[in-house]
C-alpha cells in the first residue's frame, strides 16, 4: 500500500511539473524586445524562422555578430543566405556558420567555443519556446557565467491552455519536459559533486572560411 502511494505521490509531482513545465514554454512568447548583447545565436529547427527572426534581431542591431548553429554540413552560405531576409553585405560581415552541432548538447558547446574565441559573455539565445528551457540549461552548463537572453520563436500548436488535448501536442511537450528533466537532473548532480565534466566540444566556426565560401 505504501509503494502504491508512492508511486502515485511521483506520478503527481511529475504531472504537476509537466503543466508547470508548459506554462513556462507558454510564457515564453510572445517574446519582449531583448536589451542589446554582445551577439546573437540561433540554434536551427525545423523551419527558417529561427534564424530568420536572430538575423533581423542582428539588423536591429541587438548585437555585434551572430552564430547559426547546426547548419547542416550539406547546406552552402550561398543557399543559407538566399533563405534569410537582410542585407548580404551585413550577413557576409557579421554571420558565423556553425556546422559540428548535431544535437543540442552540439549546440551548446558549439556556442560556447564560439562565445570564448569571440570573447562574448552576453548573448541573445534565439530557439523554439518549446525548445528554450532545455537550451538555456545545456548552454548554461558549457558557458557558465555567460548571460544568456532568451528569445523564443512561437509555436502555434502549443500557444493554448488546451495543448494537452491533441495527441501530437501533447507528445511533443511530454517528450521535451523529459528530455529537460534529464539535463535537469544531470546539472543538478554535477552541482551536488561539485564537478563538471569538461566537455570536448567542437571548435568556434571558422570565420575565414565562411567568407571564402561566401565568395
Amino acid at each position: 500500500m505504501k509503494f502504491l502511494t508512492l508511486i502515485a505521490v511521483v506520478a503527481l509531482m511529475w504531472l504537476t511539473g509537466l503543466f508547470v513545465f508548459a506554462e513556462r514554454v507558454r510564457g515564453f512568447t510572445p517574446a519582449p524586445d531583448p536589451t542589446r548583447a554582445d551577439a546573437i545565436v540561433s540554434l536551427t529547427g525545423p523551419s527558417a524562422e529561427r534564424v530568420n527572426a536572430a538575423v533581423r534581431l542582428l539588423e536591429q542591431g541587438k548585437g555585434d555578430r551572430l552564430l547559426i548553429s547546426g547548419v547542416n554540413r550539406e547546406v552552402r552560405r550561398q543557399e543559407l543566405r538566399a533563405l534569410t531576409p537582410g542585407s548580404k553585405k551585413l550577413f557576409n560581415c557579421c554571420v558565423d556558420l556553425g556546422f559540428e552541432a548535431e544535437n543540442t548538447v552540439g549546440n551548446a558547446q558549439e556556442i560556447a567555443a564560439w562565445a570564448r574565441a569571440k570573447g562574448y559573455d552576453d548573448l541573445i539565445v534565439v530557439t523554439s519556446d518549446y525548445h528554450m528551457p532545455r537550451s538555456l540549461l545545456e548552454i548554461r552548463g558549457a558557458a557558465p557565467g555567460v548571460r544568456l537572453t532568451p528569445y523564443a520563436i512561437s509555436t502555434p500548436s502549443l500557444d493554448t491552455p488546451s495543448w494537452w488535448r491533441a495527441t501530437e501536442t501533447a507528445r511533443r511537450m511530454t517528450l521535451e519536459y523529459m528530455k529537460y528533466l534529464a539535463v535537469l537532473g544531470r546539472e543538478g548532480m554535477h552541482r551536488l559533486t561539485g564537478r563538471h565534466p569538461e566537455r570536448p566540444g567542437p571548435a568556434a566556426p571558422d570565420v575565414s572560411e565562411s567568407l571564402k565560401a561566401a565568395a
